[in-house]
């Protein structure tokens, strides 16, 4: 199952100056990386790229995340973002309109989401949203050996 990846991941992963390899979110990323599910969106690749000091750091990520083709959104995922945000706001939970954009294309294609940001643990139980878990015992020799994977 394909797996939508937030900003706060990316950022973990691809915005330190040092990435703790050893950090169990980063090894997750890597692992779906390497088995080809790591999804991302438009607005979460604005996200990770917004705020960067220096042009060479901003080509390099970019150019890193061009290996990720947009998921395809469409008219009705910000539609049904906006009611998401309603039945939270309704039940005492605030969050950004990105992060209901996420949960709502999350939702229609029956994904997970992969996040740091702890507002997505509040949005469980209030809306239809699924988060993913690290996986622990992953065998992440495997990953290093791979050149291509930062």
């Amino acid at each position: 199952m394909n797996v939508l990846v937030d900003s706060s991941v990316w950022s973990l992963a691809f915005r330190r100056k040092k990435p703790k390899e050893d950090s169990l979110i980063v090894r997750e990323l890597k692992e779906l990386i390497l088995e080809e599910r790591a999804q991302i969106i438009g607005p979460i690749r604005q996200e990770v790229l917004c705020g960067i000091r220096h042009e060479s750091q901003f080509q390099r990520l970019r150019e890193t995340l061009r290996a990720f083709p947009d998921l395809d959104l469409a008219g009705a995922d910000f539609e049904h973002a906006a009611e998401l945000f309603n039945q939270c706001r309704q039940r005492g939970a605030q969050g950004s309109n990105t992060d209901f954009l996420i949960c709502a294309v999350a939702e229609r294609l029956e994904m997970p989401i992969f996040t740091t940001d702890l507002d997505f643990a509040l949005f469980v139980g209030l809306i239809p949203v699924r988060l993913h878990q690290p996986r622990e015992g992953l065998e992440f020799d495997r990953i290093r050996e791979r050149e291509s994977i930062p």
